[in-house]
């Protein structure tokens, strides 16, 4: 787990990450106090999994003095959710997570997505057809209320999450704290490999989370298709006598976290199934059925598709610097 990649910011990130979500009350503080013993030093974390103030707990019996870490070895992300938008509401989610969390900073802030809600204490504002309430407000603005942590101490680094080329660029063209990192969906059925590019020709770092197809997802349907079922992919790891899980951890030439190497013709079968697959879409409920956010909101969907839907299948492998949550 000492792996790293160094962020614009001179930060040393380390490349493979603790996500806590899904990880539900009661279990997520055992899971993180877990990855600590055996070597975990990146934690990634969001308001809007509702487990900060235990995973907060677990931190605090693992650092502090006469611990068994410091809190500088330590690397902690956590996300502004979609209602805290607004930017008189950025400063105090920040705080709220600092405070759930027991820390006096965190290493990366992330805008956990591009859209925003409407404000308020609910997490997903909703009207009486189940569709969802959104704000106008802009990220443009949102960012340049998150620069304003960073001025104050209260975070080291700003990035992303699930924002596409397009909406990265428009961030880094009005920037004073450029982004670090662009949290997004990536494994072997969504390359992004033209988001990769686009952001290793920028110097943002591209955290790949649901590597591993995200099965446990609670939306997942029996028809949809499943990456670590995938009978190509468990040939593939019975050849290295691995599992199909180590196989697509060690696809990133940077990762080195498994003793074996994949051939040349192996790496270009798994290049071949990108089919632009996306495990982790926003649904909402209407009328008693579960829907799409584009079905309900088409113009939001085509802004937030383009550059980062669309990408076609040029491999998953890339140089841009990629870690992995999981």
């Amino acid at each position: 787990m000492s792996t790293f990649v160094t962020l614009s910011t001179g930060q040393r990130m380390p490349m493979v990450g603790l996500g806590t979500w899904k990880s539900a009350s009661g279990q997520v503080k055992q899971a993180v106090l877990a990855a600590l013993d055996c070597g975990y030093r990146h934690i990634d974390c969001a308001a809007a999994y509702n487990n900060e103030q235990e995973v907060g707990e677990a931190l605090a019996l693992r650092i502090g003095p006469g611990k068994a870490l410091h809190r500088e070895e330590l690397f902690i992300t956590s996300k502004l959710w979609n209602t805290k938008h607004d930017p008189e509401d950025v400063e105090e989610a920040c705080k709220t997570s600092l405070a759930h969390l027991g820390v006096s900073y965190l290493d990366l802030y992330l805008m956990h997505w591009p859209m925003a809600f409407q404000r308020g204490k609910e997490l997903m504002p909703r009207r009486e057809d189940g569709s969802v309430c959104y704000s106008d407000t802009h990220y443009r603005d949102t960012w340049a209320a998150m620069e304003s942590l960073v001025d104050k101490g209260l975070v080291k680094a700003i990035g992303l999450s699930n924002f596409n080329a397009r909406q990265t660029d428009d961030i880094i063209s009005m920037a004073r704290h450029k982004p670090a990192v662009n949290q997004v969906e990536c494994h072997p059925f969504l390359s992004q490999a033209d988001l990769l590019a686009y952001c290793r020709s920028v110097a943002v770092c591209v955290t790949a989370y649901s590597p591993l197809g995200s099965g446990d997802r609670p939306w997942a349907s029996p028809d949809e298709l499943s990456l670590l079922e995938d009978p190509r992919l468990g040939a593939i790891a019975r050849r290295y006598q691995k599992t199909p899980a180590q196989v697509i951890l060690r696809i990133q030439q940077n990762l080195q976290v498994f003793d074996f190497s994949l051939s040349e013709d192996d790496m270009k079968l798994i290049e071949s199934f990108n089919c632009n697959e996306r495990f982790i879409v926003p649904t909402v409920e209407k009328h008693n059925s579960i829907l799409t956010d584009q079905m309900i909101n088409p113009c939001l969907f085509r802004k937030f598709k383009t550059g980062y839907l669309g990408n076609g299948p040029r491999g998953f492998r890339s140089g841009s610097p990629k870690t992995y949550l999981m």
